[in-house]
């Protein structure tokens, strides 16, 4: 299986909401780097981020664009959707669809997840579910 197949499997992962699996495709060493710049370290920290998001968008895909793969790291673009019906980063249900570009750059270790960055508009995604005004348009 290549570096590619495995990230594709990852996100296909995440849509079925099986954790088991998900959780089995990570490294011992996982760390996870999102939007804000933290770094959390460990597995269950990774499966917090991943069944944080899985709750607040119970309908949530992720729909993969493009992969890039550059020997052990793998780049991910994707479109993430969804309904904001649950709790997100402290967010109360909106019920407003949301629809984000993303990217996911995957270091891959021994056949596994190591260190996963993603990278996405927070503000585009605050500004979807209502909870930030949209910036004015000349």
């Amino acid at each position: 299986m290549s570096n590619s197949d495995i990230a594709r499997e990852y996100m296909e992962t995440w849509n079925k909401r099986d954790f088991d699996h998900y959780r089995s495709m990570m490294h011992d060493g996982y760390s996870y780097t999102g939007g804000d710049g933290q770094k959390l370290s460990g597995i269950e920290a990774g499966i917090g981020v991943a069944q944080m998001f899985a709750g607040a968008l119970s309908d949530g895909r992720i729909n993969v664009k493009s992969i890039h793969e550059a020997g052990n790291t793998v780049v991910v673009e994707f479109i993430g959707t969804g309904t904001h019906d649950g709790d997100l980063m402290g967010v109360a249900p909106t019920g407003r669809s949301l629809t984000l570009p993303v990217c996911d750059v995957i270091e891959i270790r021994d056949g596994k997840i190591y260190a996963e960055r993603e990278y996405m508009d927070v503000m585009t995604m605050m500004q979807q579910l209502g909870v930030v005004p949209a910036a004015a348009t000349a």
